[in-house]
């Protein structure tokens, strides 16, 4: 097959996927249908093997978004990865990719979830490592031993469900919701949910993956990997308001979203600012979820996946451009060269700081005026507020050093616009960032969300926006080294950079408990007792018998001899005792 030909083929088919999947979802939302699928593999005597598929409009608007994406994903990588000799090889995985995704989306039960649940950890590995390098090995690790946990978790899920005589977990959440191993599974659910979706203080992991390609990165932190857990969550929502653990969970993930927004303000490579953002705003959806809005975190959910893949796209264009380099500081006025990916760039970042009438403003000022209306206490209300002004802040701040500042780079330049197969999938994306917001208004709320709220709190969104502005613009107009100066101390604001030293916590911790742990559990357990007790202690008995046995077989006069001593010892004692 031609190197170019997969990903025509591969586009055109999830193009018409998306397609089949948005007419579906039209339809079932308009006549509020729920199909459930159940297809008889194999009956054998009693035992009945059964793959169960949910449609609904909850998983098809996933899809058709999923779908999207990925095949916008998979034009742009014919050019982007237009170098790459194995081609076919990373589309092949891109597929894998999106395959395990839509298993997980339309799996009603906990077997078909964990195969596209581990699917997704195993190809995202192969992706993470793809440029083979130490960064990148060191990277896949630290991504597939955090997802391992979540893994962990869906097993014993399992296990549990193994009680109720089927693991269709959707017909048991509505009245059992007070039963103890649901209480325990609910738990697991969210402890999964949080690796996945790189909660606190699983976050280590997101900014690492970023040695993937930027095509990967696009599809990984829109639309598939990261948004698993809260999808999961969304469909286990009836469950998650009865367990205690829940006040706990919205604290996390309000932290999340928090630190998130602190550390991409101290952040200088382009790519790990995005995925820093991706974690902020996975904070907000996981925290608006567990305070029990799941139709708002799924909201947006979807129309976040459509601006983060564009400014992915954008940010993989802009790398290109500059000889493979993503340091912002090295960037500036980019939007004199190259003005078609700027502006998608801009219009991008603006909807995800949630200006007026963007996909991400219907979405997250409804959650912002939710929250406002809610009965919650003052941290959890300043963590809203301040991570949507460090939005802002940490937007801008980008926005300042791509377009505003100085090219740094080079003295000769060579910056165009002429790759046409990047812009096509790039508007696609685009034209969604500006309409999703308000289509999905419509198609998801069967009645329409009107907040009243004080003057003052109504406003509360702009202000922090406003301030967020004023902040980002004073920052990247300072000299880079007076910018810990200005915000705080030294030691300080190094805690901030470093993620509140989480991968320093995951990667040398985890070797320090985790590593020395297995080796010792290895070396007592595994080639110690067990093999004490088992293998190679049976093989020594084993040999020690049958070399007793040989020398008995060899009809030895001394051994003869031996044996009649000690007969006459045995007998003599015997005689003395009696």
């Amino acid at each position: 097959m031609n190197k170019h030909s997969l990903c025509f083929i591969s586009f055109f088919f999830l193009f018409f996927f998306m397609l089949i999947n948005f007419f579906m979802s039209i339809y079932f939302i308009m006549n509020e249908m729920v199909l459930f699928l159940e297809w008889e593999i194999i009956s054998f005597n009693s035992m009945n093997l059964v793959m169960s598929i949910l449609l609904d409009s909850l998983s098809l608007t996933f899809m058709m978004f999923v779908s999207l994406i990925s095949s916008s994903v998979i034009f742009y990588s014919k050019s982007y990865m237009s170098s790459e000799l194995n081609l076919n090889r990373f589309i092949i995985l891109v597929l894998l990719f999106v395959l395990s995704m839509i298993l997980l989306i339309i799996s009603p039960n906990m077997i078909s979830i964990i195969l596209g649940w581990d699917g997704l950890g195993l190809v995202s590995y192969c992706l993470v490592i793809y440029y083979q390098n130490v960064k990148s090995y060191n990277a896949g690790m630290l991504t597939v031993l955090s997802n391992r946990i979540g893994d962990v978790m869906i097993l014993m899920v399992i296990a549990w469900m193994m009680n109720y005589g089927s693991w269709n977990y959707i017909f048991y959440m509505n009245f059992m919701s007070n039963d103890l191993p649901m209480k325990i599974i609910s738990i697991m659910i969210i402890l999964a949910a949080m690796t996945k979706s790189a909660q606190i203080p699983f976050s280590s992991w997101l900014p690492a993956a970023m040695a993937a390609p930027t095509p990967v990165s696009a599809l990984v932190h829109s639309s598939t990997l990261v948004t698993a857990g809260i999808y999961l969550l969304i469909r286990f929502n009836n469950l998650l308001m009865d367990t205690l653990f829940i006040k706990f969970f919205l604290l996390l993930s309000g932290l999340t979203m928090f630190m998130a927004g602190i550390c991409a303000n101290y952040e200088f490579d382009l790519k790990k600012i995005i995925a820093l953002s991706t974690l902020s705003q996975l904070g907000l959806m996981m925290s608006i979820l567990s305070m029990g809005n799941y139709e708002l975190a799924y909201f947006h959910l979807l129309t976040h996946a459509m601006f983060k893949a564009l400014l992915f796209m954008c940010a993989g264009k802009v790398i290109h451009l500059m000889n493979d380099n993503q340091d912002i500081r090295m960037m500036g006025g980019l939007s004199l060269y190259i003005p078609l990916t700027s502006l998608c760039l801009n219009i991008s970042n603006l909807a995800l700081c949630g200006i007026p009438f963007l996909a991400g403003f219907y979405s997250k000022d409804l959650i912002l005026e939710v929250v406002s209306m809610s009965n919650i206490n003052f941290l959890i209300f300043f963590l809203y507020y301040i991570s949507t002004g460090l939005t802002m802040f940490y937007t801008i701040r980008l926005l300042m050093y791509l377009m505003v500042n100085d090219y740094n780079l080079l003295s000769i330049y060579n910056l165009f616009e002429e790759d046409y197969i990047m812009l096509k999938s790039m508007f696609i994306l685009l034209f969604m960032s500006l309409v999703s917001g308000g289509g999905l208004s419509w198609m998801i709320f069967s009645y329409p969300f009107l907040i009243y709220l004080p003057y003052n709190m109504k406003m509360m969104v702009i202000y922090v926006t406003l301030l967020g502005l004023v902040m980002g613009i004073l920052i990247s107009n300072m000299k880079i080294y007076s910018l810990n100066k200005f915000l705080l101390t030294y030691n300080l604001s190094f805690f901030l950079t470093l993620m509140w030293f989480m991968p320093s916590l995951s990667t040398y911790g985890l070797n320090y408990f985790y590593l020395n742990f297995g080796q010792k559990l290895l070396k007592n357990i595994d080639m110690g007792w067990s093999e004490l007790y088992s293998g190679q202690g049976i093989y020594k008995i084993i040999k020690y018998y049958s070399l007793i046995n040989y020398i008995y077989q060899m009809n030895n006069f001394k051994i003869y001899l031996y044996s009649f001593i000690l007969w006459v010892m045995i007998y003599i004692i015997m005689v003395m005792m009696l």
